[in-house]
């Protein structure tokens, strides 16, 4: 633990953000009934390149992690067995009971090993680029419910553990992981319990899936949990932000940080009950950012193509100092947003405004005591 309260007074490198994708999110599908049938990665890059904001100069296609780089944190055999899965499209009973796959939740596709092998590829990639200082975005990296040997939440593995193990290999003692994602960042606190070097904070949404991350769940004391009660506002949101995690931040004084932002909080997705609109998202990474000098910013969640493509591109649009709420859209943009489709009833008729501005209406409103209170228990770090 630091020994020292003070405020955090660095500020993130002068050197422009780096954005790393990949063209295999452009034709990977989970399958036609599983909610991560849509593109998602793809999209955000696409409306970000649209709209100006990225260029080749900062854009890098992600690598694929080796075997031994996944085996940091996964168990060889699972390793094996996911590889297995997606050369022979199948999985024996006593595969699927023992690692969790070929089950509806995590299916056998196409690309089952090497969508998330690159995802996991690009977390250790992003560690070394900010190892002096920087940011990094990197849409597809917020799988953080896959466990050691079972894929968990659609997630086959775990890469913001994989690069928070990168950044601690650097020698860092400090490395700050907030996680903006509906369900609880589970995997990701599971795997840093009794490691006084990383310090885990989870918004989400009580009640939901997985069912962990309690108010008082502060796993081996390094982690903090805020869950949200149903149809919080982006009023209540900020205040979360403000009152709680950055307090925290600040005390912890992270040498490092890593932001996960799933887009499944906001109000247009279908799986969760919250109801934030993408401006709370980028407000609050607009706040975060700031408070280590190596930040690493990931997906995660976000199950409506219109409103996780809209909400990752913004954040980009943050990371380089522009405000999304100003910026106007371009004919090119508005093209890759009338391009989608989406199989779900919400998707058969969208509202225009998913496909004529980045930004979501604002959904203010009261804070609750409810969340006054989760802010206000969890604000101290000792």
């Amino acid at each position: 633990m630091p020994d020292s309260a003070a405020p955090l007074l660095s500020s993130v490198a002068t050197l422009r953000p780096l954005y790393l994708g990949g063209e295999i999110y452009r034709h990977s599908s989970y399958g036609k009934k599983h909610p991560l049938s849509i593109p998602r990665v793809s999209v955000a890059t696409d409306l970000a390149r649209a709209m100006g904001w990225l260029d080749d100069a900062v854009y890098l296609d992600s690598p694929m992690a080796t075997a031994e780089q996944l085996a940091r944190f996964h168990d060889r055999d699972y390793i094996a067995a996911v590889q297995r899965a997606e050369r022979d499209q199948k999985v024996d009973l006593d595969t699927a009971l023992r690692y969790a796959l070929g089950k509806l939740e995590n299916p056998v596709f196409p690309e089952m090993y090497r969508r998330p092998a690159i995802a996991a590829g690009a977390a250790i990639l992003a560690a070394d680029l900010v190892r002096d200082g920087g940011v990094v975005h990197s849409p597809a990296s917020g799988t953080h419910h896959a466990r050691p040997a079972r894929a968990s939440g659609f997630c086959f593995f775990n890469a913001p553990v994989l690069g928070i193990m990168a950044l601690l290999d650097q020698g860092l003692d400090r490395i700050l992981y907030v996680d903006l994602d509906a369900h609880h960042g589970d995997g990701v606190q599971d795997a840093f319990h009794d490691d006084e070097r990383v310090l885990t904070i989870s918004t989400h949404e009580e009640g939901r899936w997985p069912h962990t991350g309690k108010l008082d769940d502060r796993a081996g004391g390094m982690a903090r949990n805020i869950p949200l009660p149903p149809g919080v506002n982006d009023d209540e949101f900020r205040h979360v932000v403000e009152e709680a995690i950055i307090p925290l931040a600040v005390a912890f004084r992270p040498q490092a940080m890593m932001i996960q932002t799933g887009a499944d909080a906001l109000a247009d997705d279908p799986l969760s009950r919250l109801s934030l609109s993408n401006r709370a998202l980028w407000r609050a990474v607009g706040d975060l950012v700031g408070l280590a000098p190596r930040t690493i910013v990931v997906g995660g969640g976000g199950y409506n193509p219109w409103s996780v493509g809209r909400a990752w591109a913004g954040i980009w649009a943050v990371l380089n100092g522009i405000d999304p709420l100003e910026a106007p859209l371009t004919p090119a943009a508005s093209d890759v947003l009338k391009s989608l489709t989406w199989e779900r009833r919400e998707g058969r008729n969208p509202p225009r405004r998913w496909m004529e501005t980045l930004v979501d209406p604002p959904h203010e409103g009261p804070i609750r005591d409810m969340v006054r209170q989760a802010a206000a228990s969890v604000r101290d770090l000792w």
